[in-house]
């Protein structure tokens, strides 16, 4: 059995936004690209709007995917503040990840300084909080056609976290946690934050570039992937 490396993805994102990863990854490790519904592979299915709803069906999917191996949890901006709950409750379940490794993301209970809805705002004020954060292609932006397709997955998306921005307080998760930010991120001086959420290890790393610096770091971020099954990489079992 090959060791289990789960991806949720961003804001937006779907099962496709870490391709870019998986040839950085060595071959006794399975990544498995999570989505939620309504994007991807699972266009037809209703988009969830609550963060409830994003936590269990993650949870659902992992554990009908487990096949016994050690595995690791990657989120990347919304996937890392989704990610919290989910190993909390796979602990509850008695699953237990080697580690959460969270990028782009400085933590539950961190607030940016436009601390507003931003699913609640015209097209032309969306347009312009999309162009800021980076990672839209801008002939998403400018295309009506395609604007139209993604910007109500994207809006649900900052829905499920901005409805109810810090249910994760109290969380304190047996799962060292690992997180890495872009250097021209609002908040990265609070990468710490995430300490708070882990009673094991905890790690960080701050590399250059903004909120989508994974894209130009693929092999930084990939090593701290491969390390984290280190531990239990004498017990893998090669299929």
């Amino acid at each position: 059995m090959k060791n289990q490396l789960f991806l949720l993805h961003f804001a937006g994102g779907s099962s496709f936004s870490f391709d870019f990863l998986k040839k950085k990854l060595d071959y006794s490790i399975m990544p498995i690209a999570l989505e939620l519904p309504g994007r991807g592979k699972r266009m037809n299915e209703n988009l969830i709007r609550t963060k409830e709803k994003a936590i269990e069906d993650y949870c659902n999917q992992i554990v009908k995917l487990r096949n016994g191996a050690p595995f690791v949890i990657y989120g990347h901006s919304m996937g890392a503040t989704l990610g919290l709950t989910v190993v909390s409750r796979l602990e509850k379940m008695g699953h237990y990840p080697e580690q959460l490794i969270v990028t782009g993301n400085a933590g539950p209970g961190v607030k940016r300084k436009k601390d507003y809805p931003r699913y609640l705002l015209s097209d032309s004020e969306f347009k312009a909080e999309l162009r800021e954060l980076g990672g839209i292609p801008e002939e998403v932006l400018t295309d009506d056609e395609l604007y139209d397709f993604f910007a109500p997955i994207i809006r649900a998306d900052f829905e499920c976290l901005e409805k109810d921005p810090f249910s994760e307080k109290g969380i304190v998760i047996n799962t060292p946690i690992y997180a890495i930010m872009g250097t021209e991120e609002e908040t990265c001086q609070q990468i710490e934050n995430w300490n708070t959420f882990t009673a094991a290890d905890f790690q960080y790393h701050v590399l250059k570039g903004n909120h989508f610096f994974i894209y130009n770091h693929p092999d930084e971020v990939a090593g701290v992937l491969k390390k984290s099954f280190s531990i239990s990489k004498q017990n893998l079992i090669e299929i």
